[in-house]
């Protein structure tokens, strides 16, 4: 092959592989979340409405509101659990709708569902679940987490003779196996003693620290506040408030959630 042809072919080749590099560039400095005139509608109701954010990682962003706010379903949105009526949600730089089976491998959720085996024991429950997620020796990553949410005295007890509080911090165990980037916690704490909660505030806060992005929902404003360093505030599906935790107050944010 003449070589000026050679040439050519590896100016192609090497363009084709820089442009490659840029897009992946491009979506490793992506923002986590990126919103865009998001809204939702069931049975003709509106739940969300034009809402539009961004969330750059390793934020920690608490969203407030009243019931019926539209908070649960944004999560769920942001879960690819349940797609948008209208708007478009991006997640690390990829379309959430187009990429959903990808995305959910970065992806962490709690929620009001524990999402476990009564008849497995915890220990089984994880190591079932981190195989699914193809975690690497799954019996030992089982074993980590129950040690961090304070169970790994219970590890070979049967899930169904659990409280309520229990199940939850095996379930928040749970949607840690893999090591998710993004965390959606739903009312996290629903359930659980003073001390428990303790326990799974830290997890957060740890997990915050080491660059994890974490998205809070939480009924206990005066706290959540404390936790998170971003506060979104919904009232009937809009944006209320979009400002850093340290600036806003539980006595604001229910006076003006309580405002007709």
């Amino acid at each position: 092959m003449p070589r000026k042809s050679v040439q050519l072919q590896l100016k192609v080749v090497m363009s084709a592989v820089a442009s490659k590099l840029r897009d992946l560039s491009l979506v490793d400095n992506a923002a986590v979340v990126e919103l865009a005139a998001l809204s939702k509608s069931i049975d003709d109701r509106p739940i969300l409405q034009n809402i539009s954010f961004s969330l750059q990682p390793g934020e920690y962003l608490s969203l407030l509101g009243a019931n019926g706010a539209g908070k649960s379903t944004l999560l769920k949105m942001l879960a690819t659990l349940i797609p948008p009526s209208s708007g478009s949600i991006s997640l690390f730089g990829q379309n959430a709708n187009a990429n959903s089976a990808n995305l959910r491998a970065r992806i962490g959720l709690i929620g009001h569902q524990p999402m476990l085996y009564g008849e497995l024991t915890a220990q089984e429950n994880l190591t079932f679940f981190a195989k699914l997620y193809g975690v690497a020796n799954p019996s030992a990553k089982a074993t980590e987490l129950l040690q961090k949410v304070g169970l790994g005295h219970r590890a070979k007890d049967r899930v169904k003779g659990f409280s309520r509080g229990m199940t939850q911090r095996v379930a928040i165990a749970r949607a840690l196996l893999h090591d998710p980037e993004l965390i959606l916690a739903d009312e996290p704490f629903a359930g659980l003693d003073e001390g428990s909660s303790r326990i799974v505030e830290n997890m957060l806060s740890e997990l915050n620290q080491q660059g994890r992005t974490i998205i809070l929902v939480n009924h206990a404003i005066e706290r959540t506040l404390q936790l998170s360093k971003r506060t979104i505030v919904l009232k009937s599906g809009q944006i209320l408030a979009d400002e850093p935790s340290s600036r806003l107050s539980a006595s604001r944010i229910i006076e003006e959630i309580s405002q007709p």
